[in-house]
């Protein structure tokens, strides 16, 4: 999204307008950004400062603390890997490591081809079936390293 185009700002300002009457917007206005575009990089927090009167520090404040924001794109498929403490003392590490190998990406990183992008979650809600991996909203429970190959395969295939 670098250098946007007059059409993006155009949207941008339109969903900063939206919220103009609400007390506190910043979070609904990135929130529709962040679905929109799937990221919302500096150019477009400068974009929502100029039309707000919300600083960019501020903004950039609460896209970097919330983890459902993000400042880069996503890959197609983005694989979480909870590392919460019962998925962590099951194995999970060793889970992410074996993505992380297969992929050839750290956590927080999406592959060149732009498919999956690898996350590394604290606490995902699934104890009891722990370890536990999301990918695009489908829980896979008490996932081991033999299963990750076939994981990625299935969406590999779907391409």
């Amino acid at each position: 999204m670098s250098g946007l185009n007059a059409a993006a700002v155009k949207q941008i300002e339109e969903i900063c307008g939206r919220y103009k009457d609400e007390k506190t917007p910043l979070m609904m206005i990135l929130s529709d950004i962040q679905n929109e575009y799937g990221y919302i990089p500096l150019e477009v927090q400068e974009v929502v400062s100029r039309n707000t009167g919300i600083s960019v520090a501020e903004i950039y404040g609460v896209v970097t603390f919330y983890s459902f924001f993000s400042l880069t794109p996503k890959g197609k498929y983005v694989i979480g890997c909870c590392l919460g403490t019962a998925c962590y003392v099951k194995g999970a590490q060793n889970v992410i490591d074996k993505f992380s190998e297969i992929l050839k990406i750290k956590p927080g990183e999406t592959t060149e081809d732009g498919l999956f992008t690898l996350d590394a979650l604290r606490c995902i809600g699934a104890c009891g079936i722990a370890p536990a991996v999301s990918i695009n909203g489908t829980v896979y429970p008490k996932v081991t390293t033999s299963q990750v190959p076939e994981i990625i395969d299935k969406y590999k295939a779907a391409e």
